[in-house]
């Protein structure tokens, strides 16, 4: 189900987003997503599931740092202060898109995909986040290759990290519905606070 990856880089992707709305679908939970680094190309292999519009809330793509805060309420100092590729700017992602587009779950990317370093970080680090309804997570990548398939790895593994996170609530006895807690993520929709941890 989650094979690394054929030549191209592109095919492996629909496969672990199938098994994540498939999953959601079962929990009757709802997912949004916040891209920097992969820049719509999560949400597209998202989309390209069949029956997705039950569970698929919609996204952000936020390339500008500047969006980070003003649309998915990543914290204006935190972005000050340490850049767009950074851990914390990553839950912090994710979390904004989980209560901006009032779904269960956030999932974000940033990252560099090159050529060229950015803010002294190097070309292939990765920061891919999920924020669920008890709690999230951050994995750091440190990926090879050129800028494709940087974009296409990241996708892969935030997906993989997504359905790592359903997992474990299932095994916790953390099925959702759609009157769980999500309703708490919509109800913050727009406040001040949103994307803070």
């Amino acid at each position: 189900m989650e094979r690394e990856s054929d030549a191209d880089g592109r095919r492996p992707i629909g496969s672990p987003a199938a098994g994540v709305v498939h999953s959601l679908a079962q929990r009757h939970e709802t997912l949004a997503t916040v891209e920097s680094l992969t820049g719509g190309l999560l949400s597209a292999s998202i989309v390209e599931i069949a029956g997705v519009s039950g569970v698929y809330r919609g996204g952000l793509v936020v390339y500008a740092t500047e969006l980070k805060s003003e649309l998915a309420g990543v914290p204006a100092e935190l972005l000050a202060e340490r850049g767009p590729v950074d851990p914390d700017v990553a839950a912090a992602l994710a979390e904004g898109g989980r209560r901006r587009c009032g779904a269960d779950w956030g999932l974000a990317t940033t990252g560099v995909a090159g050529p060229e370093p950015q803010d002294g970080k190097p070309v292939g680090l990765v920061y891919v986040a999920v924020a669920g309804p008890n709690g999230g997570e951050v994995r750091q990548l440190d990926l090879d290759g050129g800028r494709d398939h940087v974009r296409s790895a990241a996708v892969i593994e935030a997906l993989r990290l997504l359905a790592e996170r359903i997992h474990a609530a299932d095994e916790a006895g953390g099925g959702g519905s759609a009157d769980g807690p999500g309703e708490d993520a919509r109800d913050a929709t727009g406040t001040a606070g949103a994307g803070r941890r």
